[in-house]
């Protein structure tokens, strides 16, 4: 299969915001109009206050929004820069449309004042000049705290998930060692289902992978399991309403399954039964596993290594869907199931697909 369908690694943009965004918008209307009442508060006595709000209101918005716009357009340019040059060029941008604003309200407003243009001017790009340098300094620092904390987690996830490798990897060869004699043509389609596996452990953690690729390696895993454990292990799909082009963390199912099978079907005489469960309901997918609890008195030496798989999976998908997607468990008389909570997103149209069949069709699953 191909395990090249990944999402393309998102571009820098630079550490000034996108002022295009609405809520960005927002946040520079609100912090204008806190800068207007400070404006107005360091008025003398005797001024009206009320009409030095309006006048400032305007004069002060105009200003913001002019900013706002040109740092919009400007955007996909700045960000090709240096930190520096783009912090100083957006600096003098947000000068040179202070200083034309406020020509311009002298012009149109404020001809009839006794202050000279150039004062009011020159005060105005004082003021500009400090807020805009404190703002763009804030943004700086911002976009700095930003990738030294996603280069941290970045860190912590490639850590967390490099210790899937040797996880499954001992279990796997010992499968395939006892079938090498008895079994060759079983043994050499195990290892191809174990390259697989490997591959997509060896891919970045920071990208994502299709759930048909996942469910496909899935499967491979299952495959070898089935060879090792026979007709104890059943395993149930139930996973048609699954979109195939989901995006998800990389090795998301297989840990869960190693788990179903080494904590809940291998510790059972007779056996039981893994089933897959997947629903879609309004742009969010849940996707469950869920298994036999350990026969009686099996218990204790069962959930050795649980944990540590779970908030491993559960690790990975904070880091790639932040706080919209979460791991779950529960555990009734006879099962335990363990669920995935996470936002739809579709691999991006820009990769390639692994498949020429549509992305909602599971040709492979059982």
């Amino acid at each position: 299969m191909d395990n090249n369908q990944r999402t393309d690694t998102p571009v820098d943009t630079g550490f000034l915001p996108d002022f295009c965004n609405l809520r960005t918008i927002l946040v520079v209307v609100v912090i204008a109009e806190l800068l207007v009442f400070v404006l107005v508060l360091a008025q003398p006595p005797g001024v009206d206050r009320w009409h030095a709000l309006s006048l400032y209101t305007l004069y002060v918005q105009w200003i913001a929004l002019g900013c706002t716009v040109a740092l919009c357009l400007s955007r996909g340019w700045l960000a090709r820069m240096r930190p520096q040059k783009a912090g100083m060029i957006a600096w003098l941008m947000v000068l040179a449309i202070t200083a034309a604003v406020a020509w311009l309200a002298w012009s149109l407003v404020l001809t009839a004042g006794g202050d000279h243009p150039a004062g009011f001017i020159l005060r105005s790009l004082g003021i500009a000049a400090l807020v805009s340098a404190l703002a763009l300094r804030y943004f700086y620092l911002q976009q700095d705290w930003r990738r030294r904390v996603e280069g941290a987690s970045a860190a912590r996830v490639q850590a967390l998930q490099a210790r899937i490798r040797p996880h499954f990897l001992f279990n796997s060869l010992n499968t395939i060692a006892s079938m090498i004699r008895a079994r060759p043509e079983q043994a050499e389609t195990a290892v191809e289902d174990l390259a697989d596996l490997f591959r997509a452990s060896l891919e970045s953690g920071d990208r994502l992978a299709r759930l048909d690729d996942e469910i496909q390696l899935a499967e491979g895993y299952l495959h070898m399991e089935e060879l090792r454990l026979g007709e104890r292990l059943v395993v149930e799909w139930q996973i048609d309403a699954l979109p195939g082009d989901a995006a998800l963390p990389p090795l998301t199912l297989q840990p869960l399954l190693e788990n179903a099978v080494y904590h809940g079907i291998e510790p059972r005489r007779d056996g039981g039964t893994i089933r897959i469960l997947g629903q879609c309901q309004e742009h969010t997918l849940m996707i469950c596993v869920d298994n036999p609890l350990p026969a009686p008195g099996r218990d204790g030496a069962s959930q050795g290594g649980l944990g540590m798989a779970q908030a491993n999976v559960a690790e990975r998908l904070r880091h790639a869907f932040g706080t919209t997607a979460e791991l779950l468990t529960a555990t009734d008389a006879e099962r335990y199931r363990v669920c995935l909570h996470l936002p739809y997103r579709p691999v991006g149209a820009g990769t390639q697909g692994g498949s020429d069949g549509e992305s909602d069709a599971h040709p492979h699953r059982r």
